[in-house]
């Protein structure tokens, strides 16, 4: 596939934006990019072109921590779950106007769960259970989407310490980005070309984080926060109708 100009110049635009919102939040390089790309290239091939930059700035947020080895024997269930769900959910890219509607509902509820601020608390005991499900289920949502929605709040449920809190989030992504990778692969969904992008688009991704930092720095979060989750908010919404109404 051979990309031209203006559509380099949109992925460029796209990632370092998409690079920006994780460098100021630490997440949302995948919601932005699927939010921007998918109207335009559709879900399928956008997930295709952010599998390697949201690949490596997880691998790269997961490495940083000191931790790896503790997180993953703790979330052994949950690793398996995400990566099995990412794997097999990349088949519900083969209808358009499904995957659309489904990243479109996930947009808006990830919104919409994000305006409210809720706060959910996990007991000990639950964490066993509810491990490879949440994997399962956002494997696939991940697959199918490009976007590990479902585990935030499940994460952030746990009373992990900041580090580990972000260094958790880290494996999650890293891991639902690599079984997703490989699902795309099985499926002859990620040609040469668009895997030499994706490479391509680490560029203006690492660029676009270097940004995010330095004016986390000097903007309020909070108020960044807010205007992001009400933004993915009514794309989602938007995704949605525009599926249903020209369906």
């Amino acid at each position: 596939m051979h990309y031209p100009m203006t559509s380099l110049a949109l992925i460029a635009i796209t990632f370092i934006l998409a690079g920006m919102v994780k460098g100021m939040i630490g997440m949302g390089l995948p919601t932005v990019g699927m939010a921007l790309l998918a109207p335009v290239m559709g879900p399928a091939e956008s997930v295709a072109l952010l599998v390697l930059p949201t690949l490596v700035t997880n691998v790269w947020q997961l490495v940083a921590g000191p931790r790896f080895l503790y997180l993953l024997r703790r979330f052994g269930t949950l690793v398996a779950g995400l990566f099995v769900g990412s794997f097999f959910g990349v088949r519900l890219l083969a209808d358009p106007d499904l995957a659309s509607i489904l990243l479109g509902a996930v947009l808006a509820a990830y919104g919409v769960l994000g305006l409210s601020r809720a706060r959910f608390s996990v007991p000990d005991r639950w964490e066993r259970r509810l491990s490879p499900v949440t994997g399962i289920v956002t494997g696939v949502l991940y697959g199918s989407t490009g976007l590990a929605v479902t585990a935030v709040p499940y994460v952030n449920s746990l009373r992990l310490d900041k580090d580990a809190l972000i260094q958790t989030l880290g494996l999650t992504f890293a891991v639902c980005s690599f079984g997703m990778a490989l699902g795309l692969v099985a499926a002859g969904r990620f040609q040469t070309t668009v895997a030499g992008t994706s490479v391509l688009a680490l560029l203006p991704a690492f660029a676009g984080m270097m940004i995010g930092q330095r004016l986390r720095e000097r903007m309020n979060a909070d108020t960044f926060r807010r205007y992001f989750f009400l933004s993915i908010c009514a794309l989602g919404i938007y995704m949605v109708w525009h599926t249903l109404a020209k369906g």
